[in-house]
């Protein structure tokens, strides 16, 4: 099934087990989708020119504006109502962005995005954090005139878009242009359910561990397909990486210049492969299996289910179409970053324990770029949950990272594998 984003629509029935040509069509549009819209008007951002750049496999990136108000609390705007009628209730001070801003710890933030939105009645839009930002324990999430809800944007909307921004294991100095977050559009609704992620993972196989895909009867699904969480090896083997509260200041346009334990203690596991969580401390850990998105679909990481412990994940969490892909068949998925809070009280995590799930999501047609390489992907094969702000001892890039900031290879973080 193929769209044309700008109005025709256009049903094939070319496989077996297709939908009929009366369905209505349903999926993410593709980066080739997301210029279509841009050029139709349905993204802009006035005087600022979208890059080529800002068009991921299934998202486009959101740029921050020249200013931002530091907020009493949070809000969503009545129904009928604007973000703006609440800004002079809320607002405790104007920040001037244009020399860079520094935002502190636990004070929510509003920001003005300089992409705006004229939706189709048929195009709705959701927004996500990206991966770097949510690494850096950084909370983001998408207002809108008039809707009652965060991130979801309904169809036919049209008009601004703002970023509450609130930081919340350091301090962190943003300036115009940056880009904290991720906007994808869709037409009906494009979840994969629970029966067909089956058969998906017999031809493309979605979760791999240790270099072989995951037998269908281990897979793990109920709305979504969980994830377990690796806390193996022996005692001194780094599993992950815990904030530290009273660091610097990060400046998020620097990349790989931080030292990472300026910002970061290492997490080794205890005696049967388990750590204990203290309570509102953020950590980065590392998903036991390899995730391969085939180009036909996307993928987000969902909320753990509280019934299950008093534990969050996912603060970013979307996939583009290709995350841990690789056509020719010698590479096996790509590590999750789990982002994960425990609250109220400390929590047990064990070796191998489900802590999160993937809600996978059709395509409305393949893209015509995948996440990689090719599109200055930073996570692809990852081996270490960090950020790309710090600098990382990984395949690809501890060469850049030694003649850039002179680290040694003891100053940098031991990847997990």
């Amino acid at each position: 099934m193929s769209r044309d984003v700008t109005g025709g629509l256009q049903q094939t029935t070319e496989a077996s087990g297709a939908e009929p040509e009366w369905a209505a069509p349903r999926g993410v549009l593709p980066s080739q989708g997301l210029w279509q819209a841009v050029d139709e008007g349905w993204i802009s951002s006035g005087d600022f020119r979208i890059r080529p750049e800002s068009i991921q496999p299934a998202s486009i990136d959101l740029r921050l504006a020249d200013h931002a108000w530091a907020l009493r609390c949070s809000f969503l705007p009545s129904a009928g109502a604007a973000v703006m009628d609440r800004v002079d209730d809320l607002a405790l001070d104007r920040l001037d962005l244009r020399d860079g801003a520094t935002l502190e710890r636990d004070r929510p933030y509003l920001i003005p995005l300089l992409e705006e939105l004229e939706l189709p009645r048929d195009v709705r839009a959701k927004a996500n954090p990206k991966s770097s930002t949510g690494r850096l324990d950084v909370f983001t999430r998408v207002i809108t005139d008039g809707n009652h809800r965060f991130d979801e944007i309904p169809a036919g909307y049209r008009g601004k878009l703002y970023l509450e921004v609130v930081p919340r294991s350091f301090a962190v100095r943003v300036k115009p242009l940056l880009s904290l977050n991720q906007l994808r559009l869709a037409v009906g609704d494009p979840r994969v359910g629970d029966s067909d992620l089956t058969h998906i993972h017999e031809e493309f196989p979605l979760l791999y561990m240790d270099k072989h895909a995951l037998p269908a009867g281990d897979l793990a699904i109920a709305d979504g397909l969980f994830l377990s969480v690796d806390l193996s090896g022996p005692h001194n083997r780094v599993v992950g990486y815990r904030a530290k509260k009273n660091s610097n200041r990060l400046d998020m346009s620097l990349l790989a210049h931080y030292k990472w334990r300026d910002y970061w203690e290492p997490v080794y596991p205890e005696a049967g492969g388990r750590i204990v969580l203290d309570p509102e401390v953020f950590y980065l850990l590392l998903s036991a299996e390899g995730v391969c998105v085939p180009p036909q679909y996307a993928a987000e990481m969902m909320a753990y289910d509280p019934t299950a412990g008093e534990l969050r994940t996912h603060y970013a969490g979307f996939f583009d179409p290709g995350f841990g892909y690789d056509a020719t068949g010698h590479k096996y998925g790509s590590r999750a970053a789990l982002e994960v809070r425990a609250r109220d009280v400390p929590f047990m995590v064990e070796h191998r324990q489900p802590i999160c799930k993937l809600a996978f999501e059709t395509m409305l047609e393949q893209p015509d770029k995948l996440y990689g390489a090719g599109v200055g992907s930073n996570y692809q094969g990852q081996e270490t949950t960090l950020s790309k702000h710090f600098v990382e001892q990984t395949a690809g890039n501890a060469q850049l990272a030694l003649g850039g900031d002179g680290e040694s290879l003891e100053d940098m973080p031991p990847p997990l594998k």
